[in-house]
């Protein structure tokens, strides 16, 4: 009788566990879609520095009994930019949007507001990240749906386009609304 060796089982059992994940991934709901433990949870603290001349937002803020939305945005960001025009129409309908610099040259900062517009009720720096970290981000640009007891109902990774908005945005205000 002949002996197996481990080297004959290693490559069946390597692709058994490959097809298993890959199984499990194909259930999911929107595979383009990152998972956020956040979801469901209040918003974890905000700690931002003063972005001058705009006014800051807190913890107090995002309980405020109002849905909105929070944006994380920086100015060297390309999908920032093209995401931008969304989030002023967005604001324009009144729905409040705050906004998050992340990890960005004030100067620059200032810059790209003034050359697009400013969509933000209210906007606050975080410099180092630190306040990202807490919130599982992931990358710019990253938009929260917050209902009115400051619980994440949404969290998306990546510019807001017509068809997020209708297809993903809106149903996450909505749910925000009746929660």
């Amino acid at each position: 009788m002949a002996k197996i060796s481990p080297l004959m089982i290693a490559p069946p059992l390597i692709f058994g566990v490959f097809a298993v994940m890959a199984g499990f991934g194909m259930f999911r709901d929107d595979p383009d879609a990152l998972p956020s433990a956040r979801e469901g949870q209040p918003a974890p603290p905000v700690v931002l520095t003063e972005f001058p001349g705009k006014t800051i937002f807190d913890d107090a803020t995002l309980r405020d009994g109002e849905v909105k939305l929070v944006n994380y945005w920086a100015s060297w960001c390309a999908p920032c930019r093209a995401e931008h025009p969304n989030l002023e129409a967005l604001s324009n309908e009144g729905i409040p949007v705050y906004g998050i610099n992340y990890k960005d040259k004030l100067n620059n900062a200032k810059a790209f507001l003034t050359e697009l517009g400013d969509p933000y009720r209210a906007i606050g720096q975080d410099e180092n990240g630190r306040m990202a970290l807490d919130w599982g981000l992931y990358g710019v640009p990253e938009t929260y749906v917050i209902d009115g007891d400051g619980t994440i109902i949404l969290r998306f990774a990546g510019p807001i386009t017509q068809r997020v908005i209708e297809s993903t945005i809106r149903p996450a205000l909505e749910k925000a609304a009746g929660s």
